[in-house]
């Protein structure tokens, strides 16, 4: 999966918390908000005022939340260990690990393999 690709994908899922999510969707879905967050700063900076930032955060934070819930669907495990990065510092480490830990093959109780079925198509717009 492309970087663009990736990003189709996730916004394509905006709030889809079902299914699975490669582990090349999720990071490169990562490099996408950490440069639009670094893009957004630099906008703050100029013109002294915090709101892009605050859009941006706000625009992202189900997106992120939804292929992070799908991608520890692929490694097996249920959403709601999203929840373990509550715990400081201990919690972030764990999930890292889910995170890159690899895909179960074939399907398992969240869906079908993305790597067997490819990418998932976003629907077109205006589709919903």
């Amino acid at each position: 999966m492309s970087f663009a690709d990736a990003i189709r994908s996730v916004f394509g899922q905006y709030a889809t918390f079902s299914g699975r999510a490669r582990r090349s969707e999720y990071w490169f879905w990562t490099l996408f908000i950490i440069l639009t967050y670094i893009a957004a700063a630099i906008i703050d900076a100029v013109t002294k005022t915090p709101i892009i930032g605050l859009i941006i955060i706000l625009a992202l934070i189900i997106p992120s939340l939804a292929v992070t819930v799908r991608r520890l669907h692929d490694t097996g495990h249920s959403g709601w260990l999203v929840l373990i990065s509550l715990i400081p510092f201990i919690g972030s480490i764990v999930l890292l690990v889910f995170m890159c830990s690899n895909s179960q093959p074939g399907p398992n109780s969240y869906g079908p393999s993305p790597k067997e079925t490819g990418p998932r198509q976003p629907a077109p717009y205006g589709a919903y």
